[in-house]
């Protein structure tokens, strides 16, 4: 893997409290505008774009940008080897540095980096939240230009996803959100090995258990404009099986604590 770009700080304003995290995979079109969108909402922000080898110059654009601006960094990864894997790699790279907020932001407009502010001050607010997520289905939060079809994969997808491992968080596979550097530092970020939709409630799941405290915020999801969706019949397979197996192994686990204890016998 390749890095270009900007160290950790952005330029005259010491180092950067938040990173902000966009995979991209054939985005070229969609990037620049987030990129000037982002840093007109948060001056102050770096970005870290995580390119899989598009095939459409995304990376090469990458790299101009970060020549042309200090708070925009890329990691240059061999090939398309998931969404999961590339946040990974890009909390490996925060990590590394001293941000203390880390964002995962898609690069196709979905996201609107308008609702980052509310994001962010959702961790401020004092009220131990570690994970702020940005949510279409608490009040306020809304989908627009979805088919219908797709909303109602999502909407299945998340009931299903909240219910068979027991979570209550109602957008448990949106894949807008802002963590606190000790989630990160604390969670066995390489143990997760999932991809897409399994990624997010994965690691949602995870940062639940580990007893950190997820919050949701309402956000404008904005179906993309240019370009093609990731979204595959195997990625939703593989969040359906995975969620399943969490889904059996919790009630095992309360099973097995209902379960009486044999009465030990002398021999």
């Amino acid at each position: 893997m390749a890095e270009a770009g900007a160290p950790e700080g952005s330029a005259g304003a010491g180092p950067a409290q938040v990173l902000v995290v966009v995979p991209t995979y054939s985005e070229r079109d969609n990037l620049e505008p987030l990129l000037t969108r982002l840093h007109a909402t948060l001056p102050d922000a770096d970005a870290l774009v995580v390119d899989d080898g598009s095939p459409d110059g995304t990376g090469e654009l990458a790299d101009k940008l970060a020549a042309d601006d200090p708070r925009v960094r890329v990691l240059h990864r061999p090939g398309k080897a998931g969404l999961g894997a590339a946040y990974l790699a890009g909390f490996e790279t925060a990590l590394a540095g001293e941000y203390r907020l880390v964002v995962e932001m898609d690069a196709d407009g979905s996201h609107a980096p308008e609702d980052l502010p509310a994001l962010l001050a959702a961790l401020e607010r004092g009220e131990g939240a570690d994970v702020a997520l940005g949510s279409r289905y608490v009040p306020g939060g809304r989908v627009v230009n979805w088919p219908a079809y797709r909303n109602w994969i999502s909407r299945g997808g998340n009931l299903y996803s909240r219910m068979a491992p027991g979570v209550g968080i109602r957008d448990i596979t949106g894949g807008y959100r802002v963590f606190r550097r000790e989630v990160l530092e604390a969670l066995p970020l390489g143990a997760v090995a999932s991809q897409g939709y399994c990624f997010q409630v994965d690691l949602a799941w995870r940062a639940l258990q580990a007893g950190f405290r997820v919050v949701e915020v309402p956000i404008t999801f904005t179906e993309r404009e240019r370009g093609a969706s990731k979204m595959s019949n195997g990625i939703v397979a593989e969040a359906f099986w995975k969620v399943t197996q969490w889904g059996v192994a919790r009630r095992w686990q309360r099973l097995r604590h209902r379960l009486p204890i044999p009465a030990r016998t002398r021999s």
